[in-house]
């Protein structure tokens, strides 16, 4: 297994380098050197000031992005495919990712009233829209302090579908045609408006989320074998059903609000994960971080490689890689999950 992870974390570091590197306007050697200068703190030659402002203001930021954003939607994925016992599940299937979509368009098109748009961020937004989906989703699936796995699949996609509706309204409602553009675009997924300051919070978010499931693997483990296999082992299930939907609610609540919806990679990376580290989640969740942060990276370099004068959302590379991916996944014939 540690020869897996230290492969992951090798491949990750090349990819994160290759991502940075990559681009017309500043070549791989400007681009390392630029890298090396603030890596060594200054020691290092110094760089042209265009390509530093590129490669350390645009380029970095990106795909540091990438791979935060990329981790965190692994890690839930893992989390939520447990969570509901199902290979289909992820981040996005209990109406997440459409709560926190529609909590981000009301702050961004100027729905809110100025008396919340001026108390709360854009990542708050998101969380809270996020976490008002997950909070119905929860009250129509939970009886007497017992949450059902089928109710919980069946409100997610309902609430899921409402948020939709409830975004798309929102969007076409907005006056401004650029804000409509641009929030349009942010929807299918989008890394280009990454900056430093915008990694803040997906970062923190994600972080905990790792902690957190790193934490609870054992009980995770026990609740892959059902809920009465895993009170007769001792764990609290229902308090473990409630950390996870939270912790799902904040992590992606704060992903959504600073890469949009990008599917796909929350649901096809434990998949290929498992098929090599097993189902063990002390195992599967840190190499889901690292394979989702690879994974987004190289969608990522396959966006601008396709269309390099235009900004291509990510979230439809993920897509054309992903479904093929996953079918040939399923067609594995020795491949269980759980």
């Amino acid at each position: 297994m540690k020869g897996w992870i230290a492969g992951l974390l090798i491949l990750a570091l090349v990819s994160l380098i290759f991502s940075v590197s990559m681009g017309h306007e500043v070549s791989f050697a400007e681009a390392l050197s630029v890298l090396w200068h603030h890596v060594t703190f200054g020691s290092g030659p110094a760089s042209d000031p265009i390509a530093d402002r590129i490669v350390w203001q645009l380029r970095l930021p990106r795909s540091l992005l990438a791979f935060i954003v990329g981790g965190g939607l692994g890690i839930i994925g893992a989390a939520m495919q447990t969570l509901v016992r199902n290979p289909l599940a992820e981040p996005y299937i209990l109406g997440l990712s459409g709560g926190a979509t529609a909590g981000a368009s009301l702050f961004y098109l100027g729905f809110l009233p100025p008396l919340i748009s001026k108390a709360i961020s854009m990542p708050t937004a998101a969380f809270l829209g996020g976490l008002c989906a997950i909070l119905i989703v929860y009250g129509v699936a939970g009886n007497r302090g017992h949450i059902s796995v089928t109710r919980l699949l069946l409100a997610g996609v309902a609430v899921a579908s409402l948020m939709g509706a409830l975004s798309s309204f929102i969007t076409l409602s907005s006056p401004d045609p650029d804000k409509l553009r641009s929030v349009l675009f942010w929807l299918l997924g989008s890394l280009h408006l990454a900056t430093w300051t915008a990694l803040v919070w997906p970062a923190i978010a994600v972080s905990i989320g790792l902690i957190v499931l790193l934490a609870l693997a054992r009980p995770l483990d026990g609740m892959l074998t059902g809920d009465e296999s895993a009170h007769s082992l001792g764990v609290s299930v229902e308090s473990v059903k409630r950390i996870l939907i939270i912790l799902a609610s904040l992590v992606t609540g704060s992903i959504v609000a600073a890469s949009g919806a990008i599917g796909f990679v929350g649901l096809i990376v434990p998949h290929a994960v498992r098929s090599f580290t097993g189902v063990t989640h002390r195992r599967v969740l840190p190499a889901c971080f690292i394979a989702g942060a690879v994974f987004l990276l190289w969608a990522d370099i396959a966006a601008r490689a396709l269309l390099p004068n235009a900004q291509l959302p990510v979230g439809i590379v993920t897509a054309f890689c992903g479904v093929p991916f996953f079918l040939i996944l399923l067609h594995r014939k020795r491949y269980n999950f759980g």
